[in-house]
């Protein structure tokens, strides 16, 4: 569906209290339309955009469908059976997804950019944000967490440049008009809904071919089979990765204490090379880094810059955040879901200083577990000591054949030193009993875990 926005319009959204959602709320607020949404409960976006002048209903109602609303924007989590969907659909009003609803606000911006792979978005976006924050571009910003530098998911800015996730899942990024597009990474995931890689690299391919003639695909030249993606696209496209094979490349990778990394990014086309220190950790934080190197020196932004701001990018908050300590024990809290995210993850924590690496992780969903359940038994064998929760379900039921007892088993026929307790309030005394001064504990998973951390901090 292809709608033309105006400020004189007003806007319903169904779940407006999302992290995404809220965002383009608070976008269209600042243009001056009039919004409206609903959401199940109050939180600091729902108070935030009251404060803004939104008007925010709790519980979901046919009656907060106003006759004046112009449009209705819904997440792809909403059921058929909702009474505001049903509302809407019998209504007659226009009406779309949160992600055709992006597509169509994106048209209002000169140059969007729309960052994507299976991993890394979030701190890729992030990278590209404080980039272009550092060059005074005044820039647009939808991030899928709390950048740290800002304090929030979003920043509205002017109409130039728009920096924003681009999430395979349900095709979702195929509604999106972006003029310059990053693919990280295509690994199998979100299986609930795409059939195997094939399917996957195949809605990669045309999220590539959606890109303008004056466009521009940045895309990591390490992925299988790379030239099937670009093949036959409209615009130009560079490559990254950690051979001089590629337009942008890393060398001489090196960490400090922290396992903060430093390196020599090399520019193939004028043959430059500058030196490059991150404030995050883990050699995927240094392929991710090139992505944003390769968008910012596109788009003209020196080196100068590109170096002060990655210097100072922490990322997002739930990207190996260090919350704190207790007993000693430092408490670090990373987003990673997916076997190549944990990986990623431990691999970077194996660089900090410490004695024992403890992970209490939190499997998100259970088709994912299923799926990947070989996968992620290997990845959290880098851990000396695994806890395990019970799986974040999230929109799905536990009708799979596969949960937390599963992996539990499959990591203890492994030899993983594996305990696994269902109830956060017996893992925070477990850890506390059983870690020991200078371990250090992160708290892994896309769902609620990070409240233990917090809690064991605190």
């Amino acid at each position: 569906m292809s709608i033309t926005l105006n400020s004189d319009m007003h806007v319903y959204f169904i779940g407006i209290g999302g992290i995404s959602m809220s965002g383009l709320a608070s976008i269209l607020l600042a243009d001056g339309y009039k919004v409206s949404g609903s959401d199940s409960k109050e939180s600091d976006l729902t108070r935030k955009l009251s404060e803004d002048g939104a008007t925010v209903y709790y519980g979901q109602e046919t009656s907060h469908i106003t006759d004046d609303v112009d449009l209705i924007v819904y997440t792809a989590a909403i059921r058929p059976d909702n009474a505001e969907y049903k509302a809407m659909m019998e209504s007659g009003k226009a009406h779309m997804t949160r992600a055709e609803f992006l597509g169509q606000l994106m048209k209002g911006y000169n140059t969007p950019v729309a960052v994507s792979g299976t991993h890394g978005k979030t701190t890729t976006t992030s990278m590209i944000s404080e980039i272009m924050l550092e060059a005074d571009t005044d820039p647009t910003l939808s991030v899928g967490g709390v950048l740290k530098s800002i304090n929030s998911n979003l920043r509205v800015g002017a109409h130039d440049y728009f920096i924003f996730e681009a999430c395979e899942y349900t095709n979702s990024f195929l509604s999106f008009f972006p003029k310059i597009s990053v693919i990280l990474n295509i690994e199998e995931d979100h299986l609930d809904f795409f059939k195997d890689i094939n399917d996957i690299r195949s809605s990669f391919k045309r999220f590539a071919d959606l890109l303008p003639e004056d466009g521009l695909l940045v895309i990591n030249g390490e992925i299988d089979n790379y030239r099937e993606i670009v093949k036959d696209i409209k615009c130009p496209y560079v490559t990254y990765g950690f051979s001089p094979a590629f337009d942008f490349w890393a060398s001489d990778v090196s960490f400090d204490k922290n396992g903060h990394p430093s390196f020599t990014c090399h520019v193939k086309k004028t043959g430059g090379e500058f030196d490059v220190t991150l404030a995050t950790t883990g050699i995927h934080n240094v392929s991710n880094a090139l992505a944003a190197i390769a968008v910012a020196r596109n788009l003209k932004v020196s080196a100068s810059n590109i170096k002060s701001a990655l210097l100072k990018c922490s990322g997002s908050k739930r990207r190996f955040e260090e919350l704190g300590s207790f007993n000693g024990v430092t408490v670090v809290d990373d987003y990673a879901h997916h076997p190549t995210e944990i990986r990623a993850t431990l691999n970077a924590a194996l660089q900090k200083p410490h004695n024992k690496l403890w992970v209490v992780f939190q499997p998100h969903t259970y088709t994912r577990t299923k799926a990947l359940l070989p996968d992620f038994v290997e990845a959290l064998s880098l851990a000396d000591k695994v806890v395990l929760c019970d799986v974040y379900a999230a929109r799905e039921k536990d009708i799979y054949g596969c949960n937390s007892q599963t992996l539990y088993e499959a990591m203890k026929k492994r030899g993983i030193d594996v305990t696994y307790i269902k109830d956060f309030s017996e893992i925070e005394k477990f850890v506390k009993e059983n870690c020991t001064t200078d371990d250090l504990l992160i708290t892994m998973g896309a769902g609620d875990v990070v409240n233990i951390g917090q809690n064991l901090v605190s």
